[in-house]
């Protein structure tokens, strides 16, 4: 007889993908605090635009959108999910501060160890600011934030992060949003526009190495974590654009036929 197992997130997310057709790795699983590192060296690339872009954005545009963010006077929940370093949202944080806005700051992160260096970075750089950081699934923070404080919240979601999320996670995301969400709340997201292939697949397969080593961390992830024994030299990655729907999707595609053993989930793929 089968033994029962007692699953992690991780675990149960891992089984369900390989044992799909065709198989999938969850991305939210990309961001271990290995995965946390790397994405931050795929931030600096000149060849990834999304930082910059929006980094601009933010320095331009920063005063209107954070009156927008205390319209009322009142006070605020300011949530980021995927707060990362904070680079960009320290823009935002800074013009709240010098207009006297009453908020505390909720920083979302699948990476404790992100979580803990955005948190000592602001400390040192913004020592009166109210921070409260969450470490863990953005669906699940998501409920246990509901009803948190009573106050209005004002939720950030920026860079590409909605880009991670098939069309099913989006519809959750979205509902889940509208549970936590009420009269007076508001939300940025950050959205991608449709670019040339050329731009996007240097940025997303770019001549460092960088997205690539991202993907192979995955399965050195399972390995370590869930007992597997992936070899990782025996992957290649590859990345497509789709310029009609503006998707871009990367995978790991094996050199040649073998089995993968996954103790943890005690299965053979």
């Amino acid at each position: 007889m089968q033994s029962q197992l007692l699953l992690t997130d991780f675990a149960s997310d891992t089984l369900q993908g390989l044992s799909a057709y065709p198989k999938y790795l969850s991305s939210k699983y990309l961001y271990d605090d290995t995965g946390s590192s790397i994405f931050q060296d795929i931030m600096q690339m000149p060849e990834y635009y999304l930082t910059n872009c929006e980094y601009e954005i933010f320095t331009t545009h920063r005063n209107q959108i954070t009156k927008a963010f205390h319209e009322n006077r009142k006070g605020f929940d300011l949530i980021e999910l995927g707060s990362g370093d904070g680079l960009k949202t320290k823009i935002l944080l800074e013009s709240l501060i010098e207009q006297s806005a009453s908020f505390q700051y909720i920083p979302v992160d699948i990476s404790k160890k992100a979580n803990k260096e955005l948190v000592e970075s602001l400390k040192r750089e913004m020592p009166s600011l109210d921070v409260a950081p969450r470490t863990g699934d953005y669906f699940q923070k998501i409920k246990e934030l509901n009803g948190y404080s009573g106050l209005q919240k004002v939720i950030l979601f920026l860079g590409s992060n909605i880009g991670n999320f098939s069309d099913e996670e989006v519809e959750v995301f979205f509902s889940r949003l509208s549970t936590l969400s009420h009269k007076g709340d508001k939300i940025l997201i950050g959205f991608d526009l449709k670019k040339s292939p050329h731009i996007i697949m240097e940025a997303y397969n770019d001549p460092h190495g960088h997205t690539r080593r991202f993907n192979i961390n995955h399965l050195t992830r399972l390995n370590r974590e869930l007992n597997a024994n992936f070899d990782v030299d025996n992957f290649e990655h590859h990345t497509e654009y789709n310029p009609m729907t503006g998707e871009v999707k990367s995978f790991l595609v094996s050199k040649a036929d073998h089995a993968v053993d996954i103790g943890d989930l005690e299965q053979t793929f």
